[in-house]
């Protein structure tokens, strides 16, 4: 009768010590005469791996001997037939698990049906306790075995992590914490409907938290915290209910586990982590802002519930109607923000998949479609919105509502969700760039600067050269998604008025939504004079003072940053002059190429034989490859005979990305109608969130010194490739 069973777990073991023989090659082997350093190591980290796996399958297994013992104990003090039909067939449902992951190697589905027996037993255990408990061993013993497991997990999580053996996987939720959940909330069916109902919306919550941590949401580890105390001191006790809190406390712990040590081991960007929801498609990411907008809906009828104490009358009747004005205003802007915020990703996406094959990011798309501009406005709408459901819930607050404090910790990570989302983005993102180049064919003149008469074939090449420096600067433009303004090619020179005219118009330049570029780069090929200045048509010249002064005239108190590059002979001087520029100058650059001439290069021109040149145009051509992905490693490798020097002004170091200034800087981003009411959500939540967690006094004594070490870094210190947010870098020979 039991040869059955026998043969069934005889052939389960082998196949597991088959599975672990596989798992650990060269074990066996680096210990012999022959086995050599490098399948030792092997042999090492394989035993290592089995030994991490080991330790979570004792986890698991001493939560399935809490789980037995505590259930037997139950059967024993109550004789309810239905619990020791439930043990039974929990434990044949686990060693069916067994069966497939071990015998069938279908670990998949068997580590998913374990996942949903293990949150079915540990959510009766949990919630069917009796008020009368008596603590015997078998009690004590549950208790310490629930303890133990829960350390087990943690420590598990916590080496995994530390060996590297954790696949870093995007996720809001894994399969396994789900399945638990589901197995939790079957086990809810076991109580009375409205008790049901309650914990099914609360493992709703714990999944929420899960998410909010492994997004690594700026609030996650406050709203953890805020969830723990209110679900252990108010909500069980609401439902009128005598629950096991040692079992809650390991099925809970259990889950969260993985994720808060993900606050720290999880090297995923921003834009990874969030890869679920932001390439989801269109018309799911859609019905997440209709569900959110209906779970927001739910929540204020459920604070609407609290009229009806009348005892409290005179506070909850102003007080809803004061705060709940505020928390719809709050919430109309934020449902708003994440619609514009999905109609600017599908914009985003559209132009993802299109620059995929260039190796562009998402976050490089973003950045370049002013995404960082507008987080920072919805991170203030959704700030707000947060600081309004937490006034509002505790001025509606209901102690014996059950219900309605499950639906404020589904709202409480939702929103804190959406706040990580756009804080993060806010700080990661780069900025907006617009680009103007202006090409002149330039030859060699005369010692007396008399330019010279060139043969035909020699003008030819000329034009081929900056022609092919018109569709270099073209390219840098597009692989860096620089908006462009224009890339003109003259011949005949330009005149100052004309140059005025245009570069005006090009630092009036702004995004579509509204607000200035964060960086404007100019660029120039051709005429100077020795000093650097550009030499226009009809004796003219533009100085770098007036260039300053037109940039300052259009940029105004903007924080916007001037990037000027010069593939020209003497633009060397620009570079060295911008250094000395301090106080209301701005934040300015001049990358400038280095021409090596000497005394026989007019004659190497007028014989076509220029190699030992480097001509104007060749900076270029260099500087670009090196910024767009060339394959060398610095700018060394790359420069060939083309020198660089780049000069900054003092100030270039305390350039931060713009913020919003106002209240109105983002009204542009929503609709017409509800432009007043962003206007107001945003003035209602707070007028700074950059210093915030940060002591005032503090926060400006460090900016202070970073301030202060940054400028004489770049004084004394300068690096040889200075990065400037946008992809590229500023290099010096």
């Amino acid at each position: 009768m039991l040869r059955s069973p026998r043969y069934l777990v005889s052939h389960c073991l082998r196949a597991l010590m088959t599975k672990l023989q596989d798992a650990t090659p060269g074990m066996a082997a680096a210990g012999g005469d022959d086995g050599g350093a490098g399948r030792a190591g092997s042999g090492d980290a394989a035993g290592m791996r089995v030994s991490v796996r080991y330790l979570g399958l004792l986890a698991d297994v001493t939560l399935l001997v809490a789980v037995c013992v505590g259930l037997f104990a139950r059967w024993e003090r109550t004789d309810n037939a239905l619990l020791l039909v439930l043990f039974v067939l929990g434990l044949l449902v686990l060693a069916l698990a067994c069966v497939l992951c071990y015998y069938f190697s279908m670990e998949r589905a068997g580590g998913s049906l374990a996942n949903l027996w293990f949150g079915f037993l540990l959510g009766l255990l949990a919630l069917l306790d009796t008020k009368d408990a008596v603590l015997d061993v078998k009690e004590e013993a549950t208790r310490y075995l629930l303890l133990t497991s829960v350390g087990l997990k943690l420590l598990w999580a916590l080496v995994e992590r530390v060996c590297g053996y954790t696949r870093r996987t995007p996720t809001l939720v894994t399969g396994a914490e789900l399945l638990q959940l589901l197995g939790f909330s079957v086990a809810s069916t076991a109580m009375l409907a409205p008790q049901c109902a309650n914990v099914v919306l609360l493992a709703c919550a714990v999944g929420l938290c899960i998410a909010d941590l492994r997004m690594k949401s700026f609030l996650a580890p406050l709203n953890l915290v805020a969830f723990g105390l209110l679900t252990a001191l108010l909500f069980f006790p609401s439902l009128g209910v005598s629950v096991n809190p040692y079992a809650l406390g390991c099925f809970f712990g259990r889950l969260v586990a993985g994720p808060l040590l993900d606050l720290y081991f999880c090297g995923l960007s921003v834009t990874e982590r969030w890869q679920p929801y932001l390439q989801m498609r269109k018309s799911l990411r859609r019905l997440s802002v209709l569900a959110l907008a209906a779970t927001e809906l739910f929540f204020l009828a459920l604070s609407a519930c609290a009229l009806a104490d009348l005892h409290r009358w005179y506070i909850v009747i102003p007080g809803f109607v004061v705060f709940g004005i505020l928390w719809l205003g709050c919430h109309l802007a934020l449902v708003a923000s994440l619609w514009a915020f999905h109609n600017k990703l599908t914009d985003c996406l559209g132009a993802y998949t299109l620059l995929r094959a260039s190796g562009k990011g998402l976050d490089g798309v973003m950045a370049s479609r002013g995404m960082r501009h507008f987080c920072l406005v919805a991170e203030r709408l959704v700030f707000g919105a947060l600081m309004s459901t937490s006034l509002l819930g505790a001025v509606c607050w209901q102690a014996h509502n059950g219900t309605f404090m499950a639906a404020f910790l589904i709202i409480l990570p939702l929103e804190s969700l959406l706040f990580g989302l756009f804080h993060e983005l806010g700080i990661c993102l780069g900025g907006t760039c617009v680009g103007y180049a202006l090409i002149i064919p330039t030859a060699y003149c005369s010692p007396d600067g008399q330019p010279l008469l060139l043969p035909p074939e020699l003008v030819e090449s000329l034009n081929v050269r900056s022609t092919g420096t018109l569709h270099t600067v073209q390219r840098f433009f597009a692989h860096h998604m620089v908006e462009t303004f224009g890339c003109d090619y003259c011949t005949s020179g330009l005149t100052l008025e004309y140059l005025q005219a245009k570069l005006r118009t090009f630092f009036d330049m702004r995004t579509q939504d509204g607000p200035r570029h964060d960086t404007y780069i100019l660029y120039y090929s051709g005429h100077t004079h020795s000093t650097g200045d550009w030499a226009l048509a009809g004796g003219e010249s533009l100085k770098l003072e007036t260039l300053l002064e037109w940039w300052k005239e259009r940029s105004g108190p903007h924080p916007c940053r001037l990037i000027v590059v010069l593939d020209c002979e003497s633009g060397a001087q620009w570079a060295r002059d911008v250094r000395r520029l301090a106080g209301p100058q701005g934040f300015i650059a001049v990358q400038a190429a280095v021409i090596f001439r000497t005394a026989s290069d007019a004659d190497a021109v007028v014989t076509m034989d220029g190699a030992g040149a480097s001509l104007p145009g060749e900076f270029t051509r260099r500087w670009v490859d090196f910024n767009c992905g060339g394959g060398a490693a610095t700018w060394e490798e790359k420069c060939g005979s083309a020198g660089a020097v780049y000069g900054v002004s003092s100030s270039w170091g305390d350039y931060r990305m713009r913020v919003p200034e106002d209240a109105a800087a983002g009204s542009a981003y929503f609709p017409r109608p509800l432009r007043p009411l962003v206007r107001a959500a945003s003035c209602a939540c707070c007028d700074r969130l950059g210093g915030f967690g940060l002591g005032l006094g503090l926060g400006v004594l460090c900016e202070v010194c970073s301030r202060c070490f940054r400028r004489i870094k770049l004084r004394w210190f300068p690096p040889a490739a200075l990065d400037t947010g946008h992809g590229f870098k500023l290099v010096k020979s």
